[in-house]
C-alpha cells in the first residue's frame, strides 16, 4: 500500500508489489504524484511549488506583509490624541461636558462596522483569494481615513469611520496570509511580524495624531490658516496615513496570491468543499467547547476593558482642570501614548521572553488584571501634579498599563488556541474575532457616555466624577479577574494542555 507520502509501506498480508518506479523510503515524488499534488495554473500550487524549493526565508514578502498590518492599524491608534478637540470644533457638543459622549460613537463606528464585516470578510477571502481582501482594505483606508480627515460634520465622522471599520477586512486574512506565504518553520517569523507591526503602530500612531493635528495653530511658519491644513486641522494626520498606505497597496503588487484555485477557477476543487463543510460542522462544536468559549468571553471582557481605558484616558487627559482632567495638549498625548508604545516594544522583545520562560505565558494573566486594577486607581490623583512631575509620571503609568495589558492579551489568546485543535483554530478566530470586536465597539460608546457623565458630576456624589469613572473602568477589569476561576473557567486545565 502506497502511504501519501509516496512511501512504501508493508501489510501483514501480501500485496501487489509496488510499481516499478518507486524502490526506496527516500524515493522522491514523480511527474505524476507531483501533479497530484501541484495544480497547473494555481497560484496557491505555484507558491508551495516555490517554497519547496526556496528555503530561505521570503524576506521581501515578510516586509510587505509588516508594511500593511502597520499601514491597516494606524488609523486607530492615530485618533486619540485629537479625537476631544475634532468633536469640539464641530459644536456639535452643546456643553464641553457632552464632548465625551460624542466622541464615544466616533471610536464605536470603527469597531462595528468590523463586527458585520468580520466573517463576511473571511468568507470572502476563502473564496476569492486574500490578495483582492487586503488590497481592497488597504484601498479602503486611502479613501474613507482622506474622507474622514476631511469631515467637518459630525454624520461624516460617523459615516466615513463606520465605513472605513466594514470595508478594512484585512485582521484575519492577514494573519492566515503571514502563514500561508512562507514555508511551515517561518511561520512563527510571520505571525511575530504580524503583531509586531501592530505593536510599532502603537508608537507611529499616536505621533502622528498628536504631532500633525492642528498644524497651522502648532506649525504657522510652515501651514498658513488658509491652507488646506488650515481650513481642515485634522487632515494632516490622516493624509499622511493614506500616503503610508498608498505605498502598501504598491507593495501588494508583488504580493503572491496563497489560497489554492482548482478545477477551472473553483476554489480548491472537491477537496476545499469538503473542507468548507468540515469547518462549518467544527464551528458548530467550537460553541459546544465551554473550555473554548469561557476563554473568549474572558478576552472580550479584558477587551473591553483596554478599549473603554484608552478612550477614557484619551478624553481624561485632554479635559480641562475643573472637569479634573490633565489639560494636555495633542502633542503631550501623542508624546505619552508614543513613549508607552515605545516601552511596551521593549517589554515584549526583552523582558517577556524571561517572564514566559520561567512563569510560562498562562500564569501571569491574573497576577497582571491584579496590577491593572490596582494601577488604575492612581489615576484620579494625577490631576494635583503639574509640568513635567505630571509627564513623567502619567507616562509610566502607561507603559505600565500597556504592559498588564499585553500580558493579559497573550495570555487569552493562548487560552483560546490550546482549548482547541489545530484544525479547528480557523474557526475558532473567526468566532473570537467577531465577539471581540462587538465588545470593541460597546466600549468606546460606553466610556463616552461614562466620561461625559463623570464631567457633569465632578462633585456632589459619594465619589469625584474622575474616581467613578476609572472605578467603572476597573469594575470590569475585576469581573475579567473574577471570571478566570472556577466555575466558569478551569485555569488547571488550560495549563495542562499549555
Amino acid at each position: 500500500m502506497e502511504s501519501h507520502s509516496g512511501e512504501v509501506q508493508e501489510l501483514p498480508r501480501p500485496t501487489p508489489p509496488p510499481p516499478p518506479h518507486n524502490t526506496g523510503d527516500n524515493e522522491p515524488l514523480t511527474t505524476e504524484e507531483t501533479k497530484k499534488h501541484y495544480h497547473k495554473g494555481c497560484p496557491g500550487c505555484q507558491l508551495e511549488e516555490a517554497n519547496q524549493i526556496r528555503t530561505g526565508i521570503p524576506y521581501l514578502n515578510f516586509f510587505y506583509i509588516w508594511i500593511i498590518g502597520l499601514t491597516s492599524t494606524l488609523p486607530i491608534q492615530s485618533l486619540f490624541p485629537y479625537q476631544y478637540f475634532m468633536i469640539r470644533d464641530m459644536n456639535i457638543a452643546k456643553r464641553e461636558e457632552d464632548i465625551g459622549f460624542y466622541a464615544g460613537f466616533v471610536g464605536a463606528s470603527y469597531f462595528s462596522g468590523r463586527t458585520f464585516s468580520s466573517v463576511p470578510w473571511g468568507i470572502f477571502a476563502d473564496k476569492y483569494g486574500r490578495k483582492p481582501c487586503i488590497v481592497i482594505s488597504i484601498l479602503s483606508v486611502i479613501v474613507f481615513n482622506t474622507l474622514f480627515g476631511l469631515s467637518t460634520r459630525y454624520w461624516m465622522v460617523i459615516v466615513t469611520r463606520g465605513l472605513l471599520g466594514t470595508f478594512c477586512g484585512i485582521l484575519g486574512p492577514i494573519k492566515a496570509y503571514a502563514t500561508e506565504v512562507c514555508r511551515k518553520e517561518h511561520q512563527a517569523l510571520g505571525m511575530s511580524l504580524v503583531t509586531s507591526s501592530r505593536a510599532i503602530a502603537f508608537v507611529v500612531g499616536p505621533a502622528i495624531g498628536g504631532f500633525l493635528a492642528q498644524p497651522a495653530e502648532k506649525y504657522p511658519h510652515i501651514f498658513s490658516k488658509e491652507s488646506i491644513f488650515g481650513r481642515f486641522p485634522y487632515f494632516l494626520p490622516n493624509f499622511t496615513i493614506s500616503i503610508l498606505a498608498m505605498g502598501s497597496c504598491i507593495a501588494c503588487i508583488w504580493l503572491p496570491e496563497t489560497l489554492h484555485f482548482h478545477n477551472d477557477g473553483k476554489v480548491g476543487g472537491a477537496d476545499e468543499e469538503e473542507a468548507q463543510i468540515s469547518e462549518e460542522v467544527e464551528a458548530q462544536n467550537l460553541l459546544k467547547n465551554w473550555q473554548f468559549m469561557s476563554s473568549v468571553i474572558i478576552y472580550c471582557v479584558f477587551s473591553l476593558h483596554d478599549v473603554a481605558y484608552l478612550e477614557s484616558f484619551s478624553l481624561w487627559a485632554v479635559s480641562k482642570r475643573k472637569f479634573k482632567g490633565l489639560s494636555l495638549t495633542t502633542q503631550d498625548v501623542g508624546i505619552v501614548l508614543a513613549i508607552s508604545g515605545i516601552g511596551l516594544l521593549v517589554y515584549q522583545f526583552v523582558v517577556y521572553p524571561f517572564i514566559a520562560k520561567y512563569f510560562g505565558p498562562i500564569r501571569p494573566l491574573r497576577p497582571a488584571a491584579i496590577l491593572s486594577i490596582l494601577l488604575l486607581t492612581t489615576y484620579p490623583f494625577m490631576d494635583n501634579l503639574k509640568g513635567s512631575e505630571l509627564k513623567v509620571l502619567i507616562s509610566i503609568a502607561s507603559i505600565l498599563k500597556n504592559i498588564f495589558s499585553a500580558t493579559i492579551t497573550t495570555a487569552c489568546n493562548i487560552l483560546q488556541n490550546t482549548a482547541v485543535t489545530q484544525k479547528q483554530r480557523g474557526a475558532a478566530n473567526g468566532i473570537s474575532v467577531t465577539l471581540m470586536s462587538f465588545f470593541k465597539a460597546v466600549a468606546p460608546a460606553g466610556a463616552g457616555i461614562l466620561f461625559s457623565w463623570t464631567q457633569k458630576h465632578v462633585t456632589g456624589l459619594f465619589l469625584p466624577g474622575d474616581q467613578i469613572l476609572f472605578l467603572v473602568i476597573s469594575m470590569v477589569a475585576v469581573i475579567g479577574l473574577i471570571l478566570t476561576f472556577k466555575p466558569f473557567f478551569s485555569m488547571s486545565n488550560a495549563l495542562s494542555r499549555s
